[in-house]
């Protein structure tokens, strides 16, 4: 069991590019097109921006307003399926016959884009990539909670997805749209806070065969930020989340 504070919070999608249009989501969700859209990510050089990927654009877009110019905070990025677009071309050119790029390769694995955030903020802190199953933002959680536990003010909590190539579509069905949230996470003690966005995460074991949410379930943690803080349940295998509000 943990207690956090969601001190701040961002999000992006296609056409879901304000906390108007969010707030509009949360309360009547629906599924945006996916036509390949990318976040702008103003705060880059436009050299910088054409070097990024889809996936790296979404989480950098996030996360950059919840860290100050002059802040050093941990970094988590999580992501259960990473950037599939990108190795699915890697594949592909192995399919083709085709020599592979080096930079390509590089920036396909898990924790590429954690580096890219810590050498465009010029960020020292620690980063952490994490891919897990379905309960990937739980563990995200715990591995900030644990950072905070050993010392850091906040931490940067990134989980993004993107929406997959059509040959994945036997095997990769929860991801509806593509989509990135990034939350400031930090300890619940500290000193002035408001109530609001206390959380207390708890794990308990599972043995019920549970019916699978209709949204990411990052994105349903969203919901009840934006909407009526109530207790949200989610389940995976044998793991049963509990999220609760607390004053």
């Amino acid at each position: 069991m943990i207690d956090l504070h969601i001190a701040q919070w961002r999000a992006w999608a296609p056409s879901l590019d304000s906390s108007e249009r969010w707030q509009a989501w949360a309360h009547r969700p629906w599924t945006p097109q996916d036509n390949g859209e990318q976040p702008a990510c103003e705060f880059l050089p436009p050299m910088q921006r054409r070097r990024l990927s889809r996936m790296a654009r979404m989480a950098l877009e996030v996360a950059w307003p919840l860290c100050g110019e002059d802040e050093q905070l941990p970094l988590v990025f999580a992501s259960r399926h990473g950037e599939t677009q990108r190795t699915f071309a890697l594949l592909s050119d192995v399919g083709d016959g085709q020599p592979l790029s080096p930079t390509q390769f590089g920036l396909s694995v898990h924790n590429a884009i954690a580096g890219q955030w810590s050498l465009l903020r010029g960020q020292h802190a620690e980063a952490s990539a994490i891919a897990g199953e379905g309960d990937t933002f739980e563990h995200a959680m715990l591995e900030a909670a644990l950072m905070i536990d050993a010392g850091a003010p906040s931490v940067i909590v990134i989980m993004t997805e993107e929406r997959p190539p059509a040959a994945y579509d036997g095997w990769i069905d929860d991801v509806p749209f593509s989509y990135a949230v990034a939350l400031r996470v930090t300890r619940r003690e500290k000193a002035g806070q408001s109530p609001e966005g206390h959380w207390r995460l708890a794990l308990r074991t599972s043995t019920s065969d549970a019916t699978r949410p209709v949204w990411p379930h990052a994105l349903n943690v969203l919901r009840v930020l934006l909407t009526s803080p109530s207790v949200l349940e989610h389940p995976w295998k044998t793991r049963q989340w509990i999220w609760q509000p607390i004053a």
